[in-house]
């Protein structure tokens, strides 16, 4: 576990980022940072696989812990589901060791289920089945991690049938996902995603659709993953939506807009959609659900910086 240790003294000089080396502290060729009070953030941002390899290494347990060391106190997986078992295990492991909440993985997504049917909306029984087999199959997963949310994306719309026919499949389809995720104590969180920009031809694209939704099914096992990004993208109007969404949302992920990277690097004012959410009480996780917008170590140290900057005091 050294990897996570091992940061190169030369990005000290970078006066960009001279308020994150401070809080890291360098040492020779060495930086040593302890998971305290000081450094540790008041929101729980969530970072993921790869955001931290060239500082930590590309091992995930590795990053974890230098995820840890730098304060974060959250972490998030779209890939969980997908990973063998021993790595699941080490994962978890490592979460608790360092008192971390597990964040969302994907559910019932694996490669090529999805990506042109639209299983949700659409009439084949054998689609929406395997949908739910799938789930319930990797419910285990959740238990390994201490998983508590699972992302859901009703993925694509039919066009053979009108959207209130569409709209009536998702909520049955959906009903009987709660009552899988119901003795588990599991919550799928619905995930709005854009259609101008990453993904057409989607049924779910805004966060008012979602929660049209999680309002008729009425089950707690059912909420909303508020993505910043794309509702910024689709539809814009952010704190009046979060507003108006509060009750439904229980996970929130960003990126800037454009690019899709950290905060300061696009339009989003996220200074103050992230203070107007904190100041009404939300204490769950908040998904850095961006890639870096500079490469390598001072890239990684980029993004540790821009979250100091906007996490609520």
């Amino acid at each position: 576990m050294m990897n996570r240790r091992h940061l190169l003294a030369s990005v000290a000089t970078t006066g960009a980022l001279s308020a994150t080396a401070c809080a890291i502290g360098f040492n020779g060729q060495t930086a040593v940072a302890q998971n305290t009070n000081a450094n540790m953030f008041n929101m729980k941002f969530a970072p993921h696989d790869g955001m931290f390899r060239h500082a930590a290494g590309d091992d995930i347990v590795d990053q974890i812990h230098f995820a840890a060391d730098q304060g974060f106190t959250a972490w998030e997986d779209n890939a969980m589901a997908g990973r063998p078992v021993e790595t699941q295990i080490r994962i978890g492991e490592a979460l608790a060791a360092r008192n971390m909440e597990m964040g969302v993985y994907v559910a019932g997504m694996p490669d090529g289920f999805w990506r042109d049917q639209p299983v949700f909306s659409g009439d084949d029984p054998t689609h929406r089945d395997a949908f739910l087999t799938l789930i319930a199959q990797q419910a285990d997963t959740a238990k390994r991690v201490n998983a508590k949310w699972t992302t859901v994306v009703p993925g694509f719309a039919d066009p053979r049938l009108p959207r209130g026919f569409q709209m009536a499949q998702i909520i049955d389809l959906l009903h009987r996902a709660c009552d899988i995720y119901e003795p588990l104590g599991l919550t799928m969180v619905l995930e709005p995603l854009n259609t101008r920009r990453d993904h057409p031809g989607m049924f779910l694209t805004s966060v008012s659709q979602a929660y049209e939704i999680c309002t008729a099914i009425d089950r707690p096992e059912c909420k909303i993953l508020f993505d910043i990004y794309h509702e910024q993208i689709e539809r814009g109007n952010l704190i009046p939506t979060i507003d108006r969404a509060w009750d439904q949302t229980v996970y929130y992920q960003m990126a800037d807009n454009p690019g899709r990277h950290e905060p300061g690097t696009g339009e989003i004012n996220y200074t103050n959609v992230l203070r107007h959410i904190h100041n009404r009480g939300f204490d769950g996780i908040v998904g850095m659900e961006h890639s870096n917008a500079q490469p390598g170590q001072a890239g990684e140290l980029a993004v540790i910086d821009a979250y100091r900057r906007i996490d609520p005091a």
